[in-house]
């Protein structure tokens, strides 16, 4: 199951359909199943706050993942909307396909790909690419 949840910022048109079933399609093709999945797109002001209070990061961030263990993937990803959206001005991509980018990021560390070397740098982009080309472009007014 997929929720959508909005803090410190307007909710946008985005479908807890079409994030379930894509989700759910990387999950089957990654040999694991989607468990609960919470999705909070958030301000830059509310991420950096999560940031700083358990992580003790001080800094800006296009999303955090906090894991539930359990048998299925189980998770809330947090995301900052400003974020997403400078991230795609500097990448030179539409908004959209770089949101979609930062939820497929969380779900795959959810599903247990790092990121901090540059080997598994290096290999999360590839997921990433291979799954956003799976999917249509999701819309957001």
């Amino acid at each position: 199951m997929v929720d959508i949840f909005y803090e410190d910022m307007k909710p946008m048109s985005l479908s807890i359909d079409f994030y379930a079933k894509w989700l759910t399609q990387v999950c089957e093709l990654e040999k694991v199943s989607l468990g609960d999945l919470t999705l909070v797109f958030s301000s830059d002001k509310y991420l950096l706050k999560i940031n700083q209070d358990y992580l003790n990061h001080d800094f800006y961030t296009d999303i955090i993942t906090f894991d539930y263990e359990g048998d299925d993937i189980t998770g809330d990803l947090f995301i900052s909307y400003d974020r997403v959206v400078d991230n795609s001005k500097t990448h030179k991509t539409i908004v959209t396909e770089e949101l979609n980018r930062v939820v497929v990021h969380g779900l795959l560390h959810l599903i247990g790909y790092g990121d901090k070397s540059e080997s598994e740098s290096k290999l999360m982009r590839q997921l990433e690419d291979k799954y956003l080309s799976i999917v249509p472009r999701e819309t957001i007014d």
